[in-house]
């Protein structure tokens, strides 16, 4: 596994099109950081890729990020592992405002069961 700090978080790569996203605490995340988020992905992983966002901190998004953080065609499934109710609630904002997008998202409370979705979805 391949460890790489962002501006913004960490990105560990657990396959060849699979990572796991941890943004650090407090991060307010913007149109900048998306487009490096994407920038990285695109030269990391093999595409169609699977993404496992854990959502192990607090941080927020500017409207801008939240409209185009799910949107980069490369993205197979994203598995999110939310263990507080925030954490959820957020998500599913974040979710509905791209009501249009048709992506396969998931919620977790568990990063293992998060993990052998995504497999299965790669697969």
């Amino acid at each position: 596994m391949s460890s790489y700090k962002l501006s913004f978080g960490t990105i560990h790569i657990l396959q060849n099109n699979l990572a796991e996203v941890i943004v650090n605490e407090g991060v307010l995340m913007d149109k900048i950081m998306i487009d490096e988020y994407h920038d990285f992905l695109l030269k990391k992983l093999e595409a169609p890729f699977g993404l496992l966002i854990n959502k192990k901190h607090s941080y927020s998004y500017t409207f801008d990020a939240q409209k185009t953080i799910v949107h980069l065609d490369e993205i197979k499934s994203m598995a999110v592992v939310a263990q507080t109710s925030g954490a959820v609630m957020s998500t599913e904002t974040l979710l509905n405002i791209n009501g249009n997008i048709n992506r396969n998202i998931k919620l977790f409370q568990e990063k293992e069961a998060a993990l052998v979705w995504l497999q299965k979805e790669l697969s």
